[in-house]
């Protein structure tokens, strides 16, 4: 795909075009939702520069940049089959895949498996880049609900990306955790009386 303009005026009176050239209105839920993934992606860019930028071990940034790029990738695949209905799907059109939450399964599992149990709560913040993760993880969170409020308002939509958002909120939540821990930042418990 080659894109030489950018603007193309017609998006000026409130419209925009699905993958298949179908007229539905910006505000529209399918509209909503996936451009709620693409706030959920530029977010994980944030979380990618301040990574980098961090005092993070080499080998924890990288570990983790892969993820996120793998995770951007298919964030953006997924906005693509939320702009197309499923009954428009072109061949070999790339979607979530069962491998895909399996994946952000082992690497939970992986990430956890070195993190102190949780007793409580977190309160997002600490540092830059678990607090950029918190942030992410509840864009994620309302991802999935636009999905769940999409899929009941048209059947001509895919259930798979409302699995892989659900599985992404508690990798963004131990990502979050598992980066503090490798900064030396703090975690902030809830206090239920403070």
């Amino acid at each position: 795909m080659r894109i030489t303009k950018v603007y193309t005026r017609g998006g000026d009176k409130g419209e925009t075009s699905l993958a298949d050239g179908t007229r539905v209105s910006k505000n529209h839920i399918r509209i909503e939702t996936y451009g709620t993934v693409d706030e959920l992606n530029a977010i994980l860019g944030i979380i990618r520069t301040f990574l980098r930028d961090s005092k993070a071990p080499e080998s924890h940034v990288v570990k983790l940049d892969q993820m996120l790029n793998i995770i951007q990738n298919m964030l953006f695949n997924l906005g693509a089959d939320l702009a197309t209905p499923v009954s428009k799907r072109w061949p070999n059109m790339i979607l979530i895949s069962p491998q895909n939450i399996s994946d952000l399964e082992q690497w939970i599992d992986d990430l956890n498996d070195s993190l102190p149990p949780l007793k409580e709560f977190i309160l997002p913040g600490g540092g830059y880049v678990g607090a950029f993760f918190h942030q992410a993880r509840t864009v994620c969170r309302r991802a999935e609900r636009r999905c769940i409020d999409l899929i009941n308002s048209d059947a001509d939509v895919g259930t798979a990306g409302m699995t892989y958002l659900n599985r992404l909120s508690d990798f963004l939540f131990v990502a979050g955790r598992w980066t503090a821990s490798a900064l030396d930042e703090p975690e902030f418990f809830w206090q239920r009386d403070p």
